[in-house]
């Protein structure tokens, strides 16, 4: 059995670390007062850190002291002359001490971002560091060398980017440009603001020393703050909208769970065909809403099993549905895939597709019993000519096996908003 991307990213990570470890412990530590001082900014950047899967959005003010840290070539006007080995471990270091409160509460980083981090680092010190020891660097001064430390601090991002959409591709299954296009389109925000921030304290710090770490590292605060609170404000709108979408069960029409079910299967389906984040976003909350028209119906469906129903009938909730979606002020575009998920799925958009044969496959394998779940999958490849889309059908064929295998596709940001805070 070849080993999974993710596990080997892990190794390259152990095994970047552990060469560093031993080539500082080796030679010793340069500049340990600058040593110190990154590795305390790094720490309290650490510890202040809210979960997430990109290292730069988890923990802004650790990722711009790691990647300063990396291109630092000077302190108050003097050359350094710490190598990448001992940035990598600094950085590894300081990470672990900061990660220690998050680790004692139960919920300590995962194997992810801290091996991303310890590869970006390294990459950018790799790329700087042996280069500025032989004095290629000396002549890149002004402009040419702020210019220098932003080329390298946006290629280091470009790493991040492919190691994250890599172990979003080993994880889940997901195609590796969709995931990698979410993840460059993520450093638009505050990725930027990482990527300058850390340029500014490489350059900051080799003019005025190292006092310039707790000036420069007062704007990233502010802007985690208020990144903090647009995060809370999307996690609120997602448990509005998932709380509208329990009034089917909470009356009675729907079973406890469909709409979460259908919801998490649907993510899981449109990451299999390439959806972007914010695709998925508005399919997850057309799938959350999607039997909020039977509310309209004087006799609830035996089971909320729409399904089964005859097509004129499905289309008359699925209007319903769609008209009572557009009241709540959710997005129109969810309100339209409520709308045309009845619809002949030749003039349906792909979400719409993907909600319907998604609900259809939950039904029938609810209703099956113990082979419910193989007696449905038959019963949508059967409907591949009419009723559902072929396309649709097979990815959700592969979602499953993949679950079968052992990888949680069903997980998704149901109630409390995606990972990383994103809508």
């Amino acid at each position: 059995m070849t080993p999974r991307l993710h596990t080997v990213v892990h190794l390259c990570a152990a095994a970047l670390a552990a060469g560093s470890l031993g080539v500082t412990l080796y030679h010793g530590v340069e500049e340990r007062g600058a040593a110190l001082a990154f590795g305390v900014l790094i720490a309290v950047g650490e510890f202040t850190r809210r979960d997430g899967t990109r290292i730069g959005r988890a923990a802004p003010l650790a990722a711009a002291g790691s990647l300063s840290y990396a291109l630092l070539g000077g302190i108050a006007g003097r050359p350094t002359h710490h190598g990448a080995a001992q940035v990598v471990t600094v950085v590894l270091a300081a990470s672990l001490l900061g990660s220690v409160p998050h680790v004692g509460r139960g919920d300590g980083p995962a194997l992810d971002p801290p091996a991303r981090r310890v590869l970006t680092v390294g990459f950018a010190a790799v790329c700087f560091q042996p280069l500025h020891g032989r004095g290629a660097f000396d002549g890149w001064g002004g402009p040419a060398h702020a210019l220098l430390l932003l080329a390298l601090l946006s290629l280091t991002a470009l790493c991040d980017a492919v190691l994250a959409a890599v172990q979003a591709r080993s994880r889940t299954g997901r195609p590796f440009l969709p995931a990698l296009r979410d993840e460059l389109r993520a450093v638009s925000g505050i990725g930027a603001a990482v990527i300058a921030t850390g340029a500014v304290m490489a350059l900051g710090v080799a003019v005025v020393g190292l006092w310039a770490l707790p000036v420069f590292s007062v704007p990233l605060l502010l802007a985690q703050l208020s990144y903090r609170r647009y995060a809370a404000v999307r996690a609120t709108y997602r448990q509005t909208i998932t709380s509208l979408a329990r009034a089917t069960e909470i009356a009675g029409y729907t079973p406890a769970g469909h709409a979460r079910r259908v919801a998490g299967l649907s993510r899981a389906v449109g990451r299999d065909l390439g959806l972007t984040e914010p695709e998925l976003t508005v399919l997850e909350y057309a799938a959350l809403m999607h039997d909020i028209g039977q509310l309209s119906l004087v006799d609830p469906v035996p089971a909320g099993a729409t399904a089964a129903l005859p097509a004129g009938e499905q289309r008359r909730i699925a209007l319903l549905g769609g008209a009572v979606v557009r009241r709540t002020g959710v997005d129109p575009r969810v309100a339209a895939i409520v709308e045309r998920q009845a619809d002949p799925h030749r003039d349906q958009p792909l979400a719409a597709r993907i909600v319907r044969v998604v609900n259809a496959y939950e039904e029938k394998s609810r209703e099956g019993g113990p082979g419910g779940p193989l007696a449905a999958m038959e019963e949508l490849r059967l409907g591949t000519a009419e009723e559902y889309a072929p396309e649709v059908v097979e990815a959700l064929a592969r979602v499953l096996a993949r679950n079968t295998e052992g990888t949680r596709e069903h997980e998704g940001p149901i109630v409390a908003g995606t990972a990383d805070g994103t809508v």
